[in-house]
C-alpha cells in the first residue's frame, strides 16, 4: 500500500496565489492519504470532497481552525514574503482565538478576494474502515488553531492495522506536551496490530526519537521549505513488522514536498 502525507497549505502560497497543491495531491495515488491544512471555504471550496470523491476515498476533516484565506495573483519572486515566518504572510488570517496585529488587519484589508471558511486536518483511504475517531490534543497557549489526533483501523486484505494522522504543533510552542498525549493514546491501541503515524509533525527526526519511542522512520527526505529543502518534518512512522517497498518526497506546489511510503504488511 502506498501511504503518503502533504501539507497543502490551503491550496495557496505565501501570498495567496493559487496552486496545484490539490492536483499532486491526487497524482501521489495513496491508498491512505493524510493532508494537513486541507481547505474547506464558505463559497463551496471543499478540499476533502474534492479528493474523496476523485480518488474514491472514505474519510474524515477535522476543523482546526476559522481562517480567511486570501485568492490574489499579487507577489513576490519568492514562495512567500521575505521573513514571512516571524513578520506573517499574506495568505492565510486566523480569526478564531486570538485577533489580528495591526500589521495583518493592514494587509487582509488591502487584499484581493478574501474567502473565509475552515482550516484543517484530512484523511483520507480507499481501504476498508473498521472504526475511525477524532482524538482532541491538549490547547497549547501560544497556538493560534486546534490539534488533534485521528485513529483509524483499516484492513489490508482483511489484515487490521492502524493509522495515525497528525499535524502537530511546533516545538516553541510546546509541542512535547501533545507528544506525551499521543504517546498515551498509542497505548491504548492493541498492542498485536501493526501501526503507522504520518502527516506534518513540525518536528525533526532525532527529537521525535526521544519524543515518541519506539517507532521507525520509513521515508529519509528534506521536505521543507519545499523550494529549498533542508529538513524533513513530515514524517511515516511505524510500529511491526511492516517492510518498506519504496519512498520518497516530491514537490506538489506547496511549502512542504510531499512524502510517501510503500509498504507491505507481511
Amino acid at each position: 500500500m502506498r501511504v503518503a502525507t502533504f501539507n497543502l497549505h490551503a491550496g495557496v502560497d505565501g501570498w495567496g496565489r493559487p496552486t496545484n497543491a490539490l492536483v499532486h495531491a491526487g497524482d501521489l495515488n495513496a491508498d491512505v492519504l493524510v493532508c494537513p491544512e486541507m481547505w474547506q471555504g464558505e463559497d463551496g471550496t471543499d478540499f476533502f470532497a474534492q479528493l474523496s470523491a476523485q480518488l474514491a476515498m472514505e474519510g474524515v476533516f477535522a476543523p482546526l481552525a476559522r481562517c480567511d484565506r486570501v485568492i490574489s495573483n499579487v507577489g513576490g519572486p519568492r514562495w512567500h514574503p521575505f521573513l514571512a515566518h516571524f513578520t506573517g504572510q499574506h495568505a492565510l488570517y486566523y480569526t478564531e482565538a486570538r485577533a489580528l496585529t495591526s500589521a495583518q488587519a493592514k494587509r487582509r484589508s488591502s487584499a484581493g478576494v478574501i474567502e473565509s471558511g475552515n482550516w484543517g486536518l484530512g484523511f483520507m483511504t480507499r481501504l476498508p474502515i473498521v472504526s475511525l475517531r477524532v482524538e482532541p490534543l491538549e490547547r497549547l497557549p501560544r497556538e493560534k488553531v486546534r490539534r488533534v489526533l485521528v485513529v483509524a483501523q483499516l484492513l489490508d486484505h482483511e489484515q487490521p492495522f492502524y493509522v495515525l494522522a497528525l499535524h502537530g504543533a511546533h516545538l516553541s510552542h510546546g509541542s512535547y506536551r501533545q507528544y506525551r498525549q499521543i504517546n498515551a493514546i498509542a497505548r491504548t491501541l492493541d498492542p498485536e496490530l501493526a501501526t503507522i503515524l504520518t502527516g506534518d509533525f513540525n518536528c525533526w527526526r532525532p527529537l521525535l526519537r526521544v519524543l515518541l519511542p519506539g517507532w521507525r522512520s520509513m521515508v529519509r527526505a528534506r521536505t521543507w521549505p519545499a523550494p529549498r529543502p533542508h529538513s524533513q518534518i513530515d514524517h511515516v512512522l511505524v510500529r511491526g513488522p511492516w517492510i518498506r517497498r519504496g519512498g520518497g518526497a516530491s514537490n506538489g506546489g506547496s511549502d512542504h514536498l510531499a512524502l510517501w511510503a510503500d509498504l507491505e504488511l507481511p
